[in-house]
């Protein structure tokens, strides 16, 4: 039989977000995927079939993408990103969670781990945006100007999404048309491109070392060895900073993990699940 799937929309934060959860009766243990850049629940898709049939799951759409609401008066920084995570899942009652967070969404999951450790049990962080700056000043200051958000429109018409999946995919032979629609249905209005013009001002930098440094909550990196978004250098950086972490590294693989080895993923994840569990039942 078919698992129930509770999707739909909260106001939390000011804004409309839209979620997945996956409720499964028989754990104890929910995972929160929060997804990266230009991106949606959608990624995960392969995963939450793997995931839903032992855990929980809350898939989430970070404003302004996928099917989130697209506001110019919502604040986009990380911090009220994670925020806005925060106050969903107390919405649905949810605690102590497992967040996995890919990309951008990394840096929204250690923005949690920063502001509310107690959320947390585990952190599993696939490809996690690391070390980024905040935008130059001159890009910030111009991002005023009168229909700024048709030059970002015409950014990303210029690279495309075949040519964005094309670059986070080291195997090219997944890319399928189904793919392609499903990326491309969220930018067919203008309104996400005036949402992205207010993320280039609200956008702070990434955490930096000596926050990290902080966060004590066990975490699992899992890097593609040719990620050309995030290179595996940033990823070996980002193990050393975290005190609590283990870096795997999957070969043959580019920055899109749950599209390109979800069940590497999932069976890296259940066994670093696992892992923290005997230790914390034999301590």
């Amino acid at each position: 039989m078919e698992q129930t799937v509770l999707a739909g929309y909260q106001p939390v934060n000011n804004i409309n977000v839209y979620y997945e959860f996956y409720p499964n009766h028989t754990s104890e243990k929910t995972f929160v995927l929060l997804h990266g850049f230009l991106s949606s629940t959608f990624t995960f898709r392969h995963l939450i079939s793997l995931l839903k049939k032992e855990y929980q799951v809350l898939s989430i759409d970070l404003p302004p993408f996928g099917k989130s609401a697209k506001c110019n008066r919502y604040v986009y920084s990380y911090k009220n990103l994670a925020d806005t995570v925060i106050q969903l899942t107390e919405s649905l009652g949810l605690k102590k969670m497992t967040f996995i967070g890919h990309s951008m969404g990394g840096q929204i999951v250690l923005n949690i781990l920063h502001m509310m450790p107690e959320l947390a049990d585990k952190a599993i962080l696939l490809c996690s945006s690391a070390y980024l700056k905040r935008s130059k000043l001159p890009l910030i200051i111009t991002s005023y100007l009168p229909y700024f958000h048709l030059f970002v429109k015409y950014w990303f018409a210029r690279t495309g999404v075949k040519k964005n999946l094309q670059d986070a995919l080291y195997n090219h032979a997944i890319i399928n048309d189904e793919m392609i629609n499903s990326y491309l249905q969220p930018f067919l209005t203008d309104e996400i491109f005036v949402a992205l013009t207010r993320m280039i001002r609200d956008r702070e930098g990434d955490l930096p070392a000596q926050i990290l440094n902080q966060i004590k909550t066990p975490c699992l990196l899992l890097w593609g060895d040719h990620d050309k978004s995030m290179p595996l250098n940033i990823g070996e950086k980002l193990n050393k900073d975290l005190t609590n972490s283990e870096l795997i590294v999957l070969k043959d693989s580019g920055h899109a993990l749950p599209e390109e080895r979800p069940r590497e993923v999932f069976d890296y994840i259940k066994g670093f699940i696992d892992k923290q569990y005997h230790t914390a039942a034999e301590a």
